[in-house]
């Protein structure tokens, strides 16, 4: 956990995530990624400079089955509140829209039911469990299949919604991510999502893996190039 503690308050520090007063909503989407993200923001509370308070979020999708009492009794144990709001996203997306290509219409809708529900609670910051190797994917399906240099910002400000978002994972390897879910015995909740396991992300993945096997440091030195905000500005961290 001390590896996953020293990514956090490494980006915590860089991009300037956290605030004393924030109140800061985790998605808790069920998998490896946010259910270690809320237990790494759980502990980080601990020795955090900025005191701030934590609340754990979950959409339902209207897909079965969906268990969260794993999910419930975690957030219990770590003392953090639950919310779990139920929504018919899975069903409005395959069953009446039927669409084909269901990830992108997706995700806006998650984001808009997520931002909803932050400002319900009164959450000002919206913490998201995307680790390293997300960024790097984003940027190949950015480029490849969009023609552009992009991938997500470890800080994002939602005007609209008046909202912040926040990645406290993005320095994390996802192999951290999978080495401690199996130490902790985190209760993973399987997505119902038909989609699952059969997207472009998972194409990326799989070249990115082919990549790694003739360059070993690969994701690092993609992830360097991400943080070199000099000569790509990608990452641009925060003025003091």
């Amino acid at each position: 956990m001390k590896e996953v503690l020293g990514c956090l308050r490494r980006a915590d520090e860089d991009f300037h995530m956290i605030s004393p007063g924030d109140h800061v909503a985790v998605g808790v989407s069920g998998g490896k990624d946010s259910l270690l993200l809320l237990v790494a923001l759980a502990l980080y509370r601990r020795f955090c400079k900025n005191p701030y308070r934590l609340t754990a979020v979950t959409l339902t999708m209207g897909l079965e089955p969906f268990d969260l009492s794993g999910v419930k009794k975690l957030a219990q144990e770590l003392e953090v509140e639950y919310v779990v709001r139920e929504t018919e996203i899975g069903k409005v997306i395959f069953e009446e829209r039927k669409e084909k290509n269901p990830c992108s219409l997706c995700a806006k809708m998650r984001r808009g039911a997520l931002s909803d529900l932050c400002r319900e609670l009164g959450c000002n910051k919206l913490a998201l469990g995307h680790h390293r190797d997300d960024a790097i994917e984003t940027l190949f399906l950015s480029m490849l299949y969009e023609g552009r240099i992009h991938t997500f910002h470890p800080v994002t400000y939602l005007s609209r919604s008046q909202l912040t978002q926040i990645r406290p994972l993005v320095y994390l390897p996802e192999k951290h991510v999978l080495h401690m879910v199996r130490t902790l015995d985190l209760p993973v909740v399987q997505s119902p999502c038909p989609a699952n396991g059969h997207t472009k992300r998972e194409d990326i993945k799989e070249l990115l893996d082919g990549i790694c096997k003739r360059i070993p440091n690969a994701r690092q030195l993609l992830l360097s190039a991400l943080q070199n905000e000099e000569q790509y500005g990608l990452w641009e961290k925060p003025k003091d």
